[in-house]
């Protein structure tokens, strides 16, 4: 199968070399990688331009943009200064975040479930993080979630979805899309990817209420909105959370801001939502 990858990276020399090295090392070489230098001050396009001399599937992209640190807008605008740069030649195509070092039979072992299951829409492996020198499952991790710094979209289902939204929450509303359209998600617990940086851990202050927004923007209406952020706020550890995804929420519905789906959808996602929460607690 053909992959396509795409890294946004902004600020990223101290990791992006060991996310390069560990896709210049897959026993399945992708077609295309391509770095989206987006803003960065420090060495990040000349550590890149070191490996575009040496692997020709390797391209950089620079682009100016905000010195933030801002989820979803940021993050998102870059991958489509990369996507841009491509043809359609491809089979799977890939947001990857540039502080990853993944197995070397990680796209390999995706191609193998794409090719196995052609109603698989999407598909990635387990995020790692180092805690005193162990490397420990990521708390934002589980089955039921394909984490927005992995993600790996069958072509087809990419097109359905409408692509990824540039908001916060592009990372979830992609997967409820995909189940919308009748698409399967598949994570794979046995490809271990050791993620450098935990989420979040550089996102400007701004962004304290984005969470909540998207909350809104996806339709989840106020109880599930209640439960999701009791939840997530929860498992980072922070009560303060909670009250940020709240008033982003009630912020969203004050302003009555454009959502992400249209109220079919919507309607859809509720119910998916609620039989996820009762089958938690039957």
């Amino acid at each position: 199968m053909k992959f396509y990858i795409i890294i946004p990276a902004h600020n990223e020399a101290d990791v992006i070399a060991q996310t390069l090295k560990s896709l210049t090392e897959q026993t399945l070489q992708a077609k295309h990688i391509v770095v989206v230098n987006d803003n960065s001050t420090d060495s990040t396009k000349q550590i890149v331009e070191g490996f575009v001399e040496t692997h020709p599937n390797i391209s950089l992209v620079n682009n100016q943009s905000s010195d933030k640190h801002l989820p979803g807008f940021k993050i998102i605008n870059a991958f489509y200064k990369g996507y841009e740069t491509l043809d359609d030649d491809y089979d799977v195509i890939c947001k990857f975040d540039a502080d990853l070092i993944f197995p070397s039979n990680y796209l390999e072992q995706l191609a193998l479930h794409f090719t196995n299951n052609d109603a698989l829409g999407m598909a990635a492996g387990f995020c790692y993080i180092d805690k005193n020198g162990e490397w420990i499952l990521e708390n934002l991790t589980s089955k039921d979630h394909i984490r927005g710094a992995l993600k790996a979209y069958r072509k087809q289902c990419f097109s359905a979805i409408g692509k990824i939204k540039p908001s916060m929450g592009w990372d979830t509303v992609d997967e409820l899309l995909a189940k919308f359209y009748g698409w399967d998600l598949l994570t794979d617990d046995t490809l271990k990817v050791k993620h450098l940086k935990p989420t979040g851990i550089s996102y400007n202050k701004a962004s304290k209420y984005l969470q909540g927004e998207a909350m809104y923007k996806m339709r989840y209406g106020f109880t599930i909105t209640l439960i999701s952020a009791i939840k997530l706020a929860w498992k980072k550890g922070s009560f303060q959370l909670f009250n940020n995804y709240m008033s982003g929420y009630f912020r969203a519905k004050r302003q009555n801001i454009e959502r992400l789906v249209t109220k079919e959808q919507g309607r859809f996602i509720r119910e998916l939502r609620w039989k996820g929460i009762r089958s938690k607690l039957s």
